[in-house]
């Protein structure tokens, strides 16, 4: 991302997990079907806090489709229009056969009708072929729009994570980013490719099919009606009974993925001290509180068709009576009766649908909700217009001039911290943890802004610079390597992305990696596993020394990058980093003080401030703070010795 220097080497390693039954895992927001692919009531799920608002900020992001939707949902309407007359036209195909019919039992010549028949198909046939067409159209339009909102939606979140200060990143995990990117975009999409036509089509089928029934025959109608409040009366006890338990089967099998990924993650910890019984336990409680839930939220989901079914059969019953004695006595036609046959069970799912969609709305409107708010979310400052976009001369000097600074303004860690640090040297940070080491590389590159003072970078204020020219100065080598899925080639082309293949190999070479790397199966070319498991943990910071090399920066930031390696490994790091640092200016935040003895200087930080500084012996020599923090850690390693 365009604001992290592409040299850095940590890897995030924040995810979401619930780990206790405690925090729900959001519904996926998509409406589900009864069965028989019919549609099935959706249970309710995440709820807006502000529906109104919402939508109505969602009806403004669509403003700019609002022809193109205008388009859609007359084509939608004529779609359905052409369709509902399909049934009645059809019913008088039904009378001329049936008035066929009855004139061969007279012996009346004529007989049946066929070209009068098949007239009356051509025209159902050219209707519903229309529908079809306008149908077509009605989806392809509505593909086309949800997509280009899905690319926007996901565009401008992308867009705004680079732009985010980090402070944001302190208080909201990845996981929670990454459900804004996938999770409630795709239900905003969802929404709009199946659910905004479907008001239109089913609005349209409600109006239309009661317009037609009416017209056969008033009395019918309202006997059909009747099964409506008995279905909804019915409907929405057997929802409200399970509701209950979809809430607890989305949130139960959000426990079981986190779970599963946890234990799968760690599998090795597990076995090492004999977790797996404990492990499994608490699988099988989870799992069947899930099971349990899962069968009955499914079983009365299931109930709401055969319910639909059996209701609306009660409705063909007396339909049926009625068309049957109003036919005999000749107040209707054979073909009518079919006709209110047809719009009778075609009733029924519309309806159905326009409950579905209300939902649906529900859950759209709290996914929108979260995708604007985080579009909203205060951004940091940026760049001026006089800022320095373009790498100058540079030698590396620092310097730091009363900076004070805390991540909460009421919590001030760096309290009044002032440094020089002259082209090339060699500066080491120590101190205790807590001390402000890694918060004053982080000023440093301007991942934070000071509160007061202020730091400059040959001679310019570093807020007079664009973030991307700043850190273009720096490359950093951490203790947690950041490798991605990709070659070893690509991984160190990272550094610096325009750079040939034997400047790579050079930048590997000089790094100590060219060796090992020629040794693995592909060399440079062997593809790294998501975590980069395939490489050991020396090998690892080795590559990022070489993207480091590679990246040729003026100013190099060393945080502890040998304390999770062996010895051996060790020393090829140390002597990597040693040419790296060479005739550059370098910050070593250290914890193991052996390996910043040679150090042009080092400062020695307490509750953010400087309270030593100077070479290893002259501080040694002081025998104050550092010495104590030297001196133990020496006590420390010969107690380690003589207990071995």
């Amino acid at each position: 991302m365009s604001d992290q220097k592409n040299t850095m080497t940590n890897k995030p390693t924040d995810q979401t997990k619930p780990t206790t039954p405690t925090t729900p895992a959001r519904p996926a927001g998509r409406p589900m079907h009864g069965p028989g692919g019919g549609p099935g009531m959706l249970m309710p799920g995440e709820r807006a806090h502000d529906f109104k608002g919402s939508m109505r900020k969602l009806i403004q992001y669509l403003d700019k489709y609002r022809w193109l939707i205008l388009v859609v949902m007359l084509v939608a309407a004529a779609s359905t229009v052409f369709a509902i007359f399909g049934p009645r036209i059809l019913g008088t195909a039904t009378t001329e056969l049936y008035q066929g019919v009855m004139r061969m039992i007279r012996n009346d010549p004529v007989g049946v009708d066929f070209t009068a028949i098949g007239n009356i198909l051509l025209r159902v046939m050219v209707m519903y072929l229309i529908s079809a067409v306008l149908g077509l159209v009605q989806g392809v339009l509505m593909v086309l729009i949800s997509a280009d909102i899905t690319y926007r939606f996901r565009k401008e979140i992308a867009h705004k994570i680079n732009v985010l200060p980090l402070s944001f990143f302190d208080h909201v995990t990845q996981g929670e980013v990454l459900s804004r990117v996938t999770n409630d975009v795709d239900a905003i999409s969802t929404t709009l490719n199946q659910s905004l036509s479907q008001i239109v089509t089913s609005v349209t089928s409600v109006i239309g099919i009661l317009i037609m029934m009416f017209t056969i025959n008033a009395t019918m109608t309202l006997i059909a009606l009747t099964i409506v409040p008995l279905s909804l009366v019915l409907i929405r006890l057997v929802v409200k009974k399970s509701q209950g338990y979809f809430r607890q089967q989305q949130q139960y099998l959000g426990f079981v993925n986190s779970h599963v990924e946890e234990m799968y993650g760690g599998h090795v910890i597990i076995k090492a001290f004999n977790g797996e019984k404990e492990s499994v336990d608490k699988f099988d409680g989870l799992n069947g509180t899930l099971y349990n839930s899962a069968w009955k939220s499914q079983f009365l989901s299931t109930m709401i068709m055969p319910i639909m079914f059996w209701i609306g059969n009660l409705g063909y019953v007396g339909v049926a009576i009625l068309g049957g004695y109003l036919a005999i006595r000749g107040q209707i036609s054979i073909g009518d009766i079919q006709a209110f046959m047809q719009y009778v069970r075609s009733f029924q799912d519309p309806l159905m649908q326009i409950a579905n969609i209300s939902n649906v709305l529900q859950q759209t409107a709290a996914a929108a909700e979260r995708v604007f708010a985080f579009l909203a979310e205060e951004e940091m400052a940026p760049d001026t217009e006089e800022a320095i976009s373009k790498k100058c001369n540079a030698c590396g000097a620092v310097e730091f001039k009363h900076v004070r600074f805390g991540y909460n303004p009421e919590n001030i860690i760096i309290k009044d911290f002032s440094v020089k640090v002259e082209p090339g040297q060699q500066i080491a940070i120590v101190g205790p943890t807590g001390a402000g080491k890694t918060t004053l590389v982080k000023l440093l590159m301007r991942f934070y802004d000071v509160n007061s003072g202020e730091i400059l970078v040959d001679g310019v204020n570093i807020q007079d610079y664009s973030r991307e020219t700043l850190r273009s100065k720096f490359a950093m080598v951490l203790q947690d390597t950041w490798l991605f899925n990709g070659s070893i080639k690509e991984n160190i082309r990272y550094g610096r992305q325009d750079a040939t293949d034997e400047e790579v190999v050079n930048a590997a070479d000089m790094a100590y990696a060219d060796h090992f790397t020629r040794t693995l199966p592909g060399g440079y070319d062997m593809v790294l596993n998501e975590d980069a498991s395939n490489v050991s943990a020396g090998q690892k910071q080795l590559l990022t020394i070489a993207r480091a090399v590679l990246a040729n920066p003026d100013i190099l930031i060393l945080d502890e990058a040998t304390s999770s390696v062996d010895t051996r490994t060790e020393v090829l790091i140390q002597k990597a980093m040693d040419k790296l640092m060479k005739g550059r200016t370098s910050f070593i935040i250290a914890h193991r003080l052996s390996t910043i003895r040679n150090a042009d200087r080092i400062l020695v930080l307490r509750d953010g401030d400087i309270v030593e500084q100077g070479t290893h012996e002259g501080l040694l020599e002081q025998n104050g703070f550092y010495a104590e923090l030297y001196n133990s850690q020496f006590k420390k390693a010969e107690s380690e010795v003589a207990e071995y």
